[in-house]
């Protein structure tokens, strides 16, 4: 693809480009184009995106890309200064659900504010493709292409989207045909563009399947060289065998491994992370090509519908709210929903983000506790219930069953990255009016505020490192995530001291601080902290 490189070959590249800048800047080489650049971004303290110590000096920008590092003068249609703050490649969000929301908020408000100049789609199996709007990749690309966006975008093809396309909704096997009908599909997408296939095996239809299955579809993946991001089929009790089984699939398709949003969720499990990192590393140095990513945020966002049993949540969604309004099948689905909130530690840490009913938008912003008292001082289950039939099953929710100790060992690790798992949000319009978990507005400030500047688990270029240039070699992103000559100018002029999040669970809808510029292909889009109107994302 057009956008990548080979893994081999970004190391080269990386390297080659680091070597241009490793001199003492006393007598710094610049490399020019010519002798005029169109922007100059003067007297920064240069994080490159490479492990290597950072530099002082300018970054000329010319034709969207870094044209120059060094001593550059003013010879430049613009020039700003840095102030002596740090320079950085834009951030690099390996896991998002952005997908359709850049149509409702084309500036990228909550990554852009925040340096975020890339984010990745189509995770935890869910693409806005396969659908009766768009076939496949190129034709939700090509609608994508015709709105300006503040940033660039990629995405993977949901494993789940595909198998509902293919097989149903059902908990049934592949047929031969099917199957070969999903690897000719998944041949197709990787070949117009994809970045590869994400599962989301806690969820329907995608968990039906088989680690075989998914191997068999990976195989393509892996013969393209794109990345296979899962999100596990389990992640609290039974997580270490998770991990097993997307080691296997890993290891059958020979594809790259990206374990998405690492964790040991709940407290009976929490103190099973060390062993999950070690599972990781051994194969690591067994030959998988694996990492993973991470939130930094103790609470987890996903649906209500997970309160039902999988097998449950098979067929349409007038068939899951059948079993939910019959008693037999009701009692059973929760007793299994009863365990979870006992699991979590009780309904009190499961909060209600999303309704779309007038009369119970009230329960926003509130748990389940809260809410069913609010309700009648209903039971937690019976509340559960009764919202999902009166929402069809569509509710979602914010729940806190994670200990900070775990996400700074994550995140620390060699292996590990920061992503938001979270999606584009404006506090204007549509999106607005919805109470999105915080790490959509914060992950990446928060990342370098509480675990480099405030914890001190790693240096300043490490935790650089680890949100630009290692999340665009998991994905061979070409000229992306290294500043270098050469390099596309997504760039980032952050204040080290100041940068923090300000997204609280309460209160999501609020931008970052410290970020003082973002130039996204070389466009200034946010200046002095504000959004300049101009916007160059691209398609990646």
């Amino acid at each position: 693809m057009s956008d990548k490189i080979s893994r081999r070959g970004f190391l080269k590249t990386s390297v080659f480009a680091g070597a241009a800048l490793s001199f003492g800047f006393s007598n710094a080489p610049v490399i020019r184009v010519n002798n005029r650049f169109d922007t100059i971004i003067r007297n920064g303290v240069i994080y490159t995106g490479e492990l290597r110590p950072p530099l002082k000096g300018d970054i000329g920008i010319k034709g969207g890309k870094i044209a120059a590092i060094g001593d550059l003068g003013d010879s430049a249609d613009i020039v700003t200064d840095a102030g002596g703050k740090a320079i950085s490649p834009g951030f690099i969000d390996i896991h998002t659900h952005t997908d359709t929301n850049l149509y409702d908020a084309p500036l990228g408000d909550s990554k852009i504010y925040q340096g975020v100049t890339l984010d990745i789609g189509g995770n935890c199996g869910d693409s806005p493709f396969p659908s009766k709007r768009w076939e496949g990749v190129g034709e939700f690309m090509n609608d994508y292409s015709k709105i300006e966006r503040g940033i660039n975008y990629g995405t993977l093809v949901g494993q789940g989207s595909l198998r509902s396309r293919f097989v149903g909704d059902n908990n049934v096997p592949a047929t031969p045909e099917q199957l070969r009908d999903m690897i000719a599909y998944m041949e197709e997408q990787m070949e117009r563009g994809a970045q590869g296939i994400s599962c989301g095996l806690e969820y329907t239809p995608g968990s039906y399947a088989t680690e075989v299955e998914i191997a068999e579809i990976c195989k393509v993946v892996g013969k393209h060289n794109g990345l296979f991001a899962i999100h596990m089929r389990n992640e609290d009790d039974r997580v270490e065998e998770a991990v097993a089984e997307a080691i296997r699939i890993a290891r059958m398709a020979k594809v790259r491994l990206q374990i998405s949003h690492l964790k040991a969720q709940n407290a009976a499990n929490w103190h099973k992370a060390p062993a999950l990192l070690r599972q990781i590393e051994e194969a690591k140095s067994s030959g998988v090509d694996i990492a993973f990513d991470r939130y930094p945020y103790i609470a987890f966002s996903t649906g209500m519908s997970t309160f039902i049993p999988i097998n449950e949540r098979q067929g349409t969604t007038d068939e899951i709210i059948a079993r939910l309004k019959d008693s037999v099948s009701a009692s059973k689905i929760g007793d299994y929903a009863k365990s979870r909130f006992e699991r979590l530690g009780g309904a009190q840490n499961v909060v209600i983000t999303s309704c779309k009913i007038e009369a119970n938008k009230r329960f926003i912003g509130k748990n389940v506790i809260e809410a069913a008292s609010m309700a009648g001082g209903m039971d937690p289950w019976g509340f559960v219930r009764n919202l999902l039939i009166e929402e069809r099953i569509n509710v979602d929710i914010i729940g806190f069953a994670m200990r900070e100790e775990n996400v700074s060992l994550f995140l620390s690790h060699p292996l590990g990255m920061p992503a938001s798992d979270g999606s584009v949000y404006s506090p204007e319009g549509r999106l607005g009016q919805m109470m999105p978990h915080p790490r959509s507005y914060g992950t990446m400030p928060r990342f370098f505020a509480k675990y480099w500047r405030e914890a001190k688990l790693m240096d300043l270029q490490t935790a650089v490192h680890k949100a630009t240039a290692l999340p665009a070699s998991r994905l061979l992103l070409k000229e992306r995530g290294v500043l270098a000559p050469g390099y596309m100018a997504d760039i980032v002029v952050f204040n080290p001291g100041t940068i923090a999040d300000n997204a609280t669970f309460d209160n999501p809808h609020q931008f970052a601080t410290g970020i003082e510029h973002v130039f996204v292909n070389g466009v200034w889009t946010i200046r002095d902290g504000k959004a300049t109107g101009k916007m160059g994302g691209q398609i990646c």
